[in-house]
């Protein structure tokens, strides 16, 4: 039997962090390339460290993007978190672009020609979830971790908290009773500052952005609220720390609350379903919560490079389930194509739309207007209610 009384903790990190610098700017070359051909292919990983940025990897889109491009791409995305500082600027940092053309044997494997239909873009295994822990569908300690940074970064960035700086991390800790979250047991915020403030006036500041966030009566009592721990946090972001693109897949996702392939996302068109059939697990897993076919439900998709359709679709449905499980995978694989083609058409996802994905998590977003976050929409719900009613 799984416990049903236990703690349980997420963390995430912000948009100034120097591994999500680094998705940001290989989201921005993915947003730029689909801007020019929304059917360009991208695979570019992003390093950064004290003052130099490198870009690595390979495209296949149109000669108007050029390296020059990439290096202006890198800068604005730099400038856009709100790096002006001695030891990492978006105007005097140096950049390298080492991107090359995409390789052929892997786009034979990926193209559809005559008979065959565009097959993925790698092997692997992807998984989305979706639960009742919050309004989202998301588990609580993830979602609660994203709020409170993003909350830290809307005050730097309209300068009602001039002294914060870009780079920060949080780590929420959350009581579960009988299976459901209560209150936190603990909160961790570390957060770049001004050398002119204190550890205890960069706790003032911090505490409203978690209090405000956290469901009333949750705020964890004073001994388990720790700000910036090891006191001072001035020097920040890849000067402080190197950063890539990919390292932090869980923050990613679900905050360890349920499986990670293992793919990231970052730096890859629609193609490549270490990212779309991601989302499109999630966006699956999410209708069935919300159809109340269960109370929590995780997919597991898995491909072969060049090969179209998933070599296998399981679905768990936590023992919250009102339905046949096997019964819903036959039917989610009769709505939704899920070849590469069939979901990046399904979701639209040959759009500029992964840049604003970089930070605060790529699942448990409003979809938008534009097209972006268009794997949270419900509107599989009231198909999956009527073929199953009466189930």
């Amino acid at each position: 039997m799984p416990k049903s009384d236990y703690l349980f903790t997420s963390e995430s990190v912000s948009e100034g962090h120097p591994d999500k610098i680094c998705d940001r700017i290989s989201d921005a070359v993915v947003d730029a390339f689909l801007t020019a051909d929304p059917y360009a292919r991208v695979a570019v990983e992003t390093l950064c460290t004290t003052n130099f940025i490198l870009l690595a990897g390979e495209v296949r889109g149109p000669d108007s993007i050029t390296h020059a491009t990439l290096e202006h791409v890198a800068r604005s995305a730099v400038k856009e978190i709100g790096y002006e500082q001695d030891g990492f600027h978006w105007r005097t940092a140096e950049v390298q672009v080492l991107v090359h053309a995409q390789s052929p044997d892997i786009a034979q494997g990926v193209d559809a020609s005559g008979n065959k239909d565009e097959g993925a873009g790698d092997q692997g295994v992807m998984f989305g979830y979706a639960c009742r822990e919050t309004d989202s569908l998301m588990p609580a300690p993830i979602y609660y971790s994203h709020a409170i940074l993003q909350s830290l970064a809307e005050a730097r960035h309209s300068g009602a908290e001039p002294g914060l700086g870009p780079d920060s991390k949080s780590q929420v800790t959350l009581h579960y009773v009988n299976r459901k979250p209560v209150r936190a047991a603990s909160i961790v915020v570390s957060t770049q500052h001004a050398e002119r403030l204190s550890q205890d006036e960069i706790r003032e500041i911090v505490r409203p952005h978690v209090v405000n966030v956290l469901p009333e009566g949750w705020m964890c009592g004073e001994e388990s609220f720790y700000v910036n721990p090891t006191g001072r946090f001035v020097i920040g972001g890849p000067d402080g720390d190197a950063g890539l693109t990919g390292r932090k897949i869980v923050v990613d996702t679900y905050g360890g609350s349920a499986p990670h392939g293992g793919g990231a996302f970052s730096g890859k068109d629609p193609t490549k379903v270490d990212r779309s059939a991601a989302y499109a697990a999630r966006y699956l897993a999410k209708n069935v919560v919300a159809a109340g076919l269960a109370d929590a439900c995780t997919i597991q998709l898995s491909y072969a490079i060049g090969v179209a359709q998933p070599l296998a679709v399981d679905i768990n449905l936590h023992d919250s389930g009102r339905v046949d499980e096997n019964r819903l995978s036959e039917v989610l694989q009769d709505m939704v194509d899920l070849s590469p083609r069939g979901i990046r058409e399904h979701l639209e996802l040959n759009r500029p739309i992964y840049a604003r994905t970089a930070a605060y998590g790529h699942f448990g977003r409003p979809p938008e207007s534009d097209g972006g976050f268009s794997w949270e929409r419900t509107g599989l719900v009231e198909d999956l209610k009527s073929i199953f009613a009466g189930s």
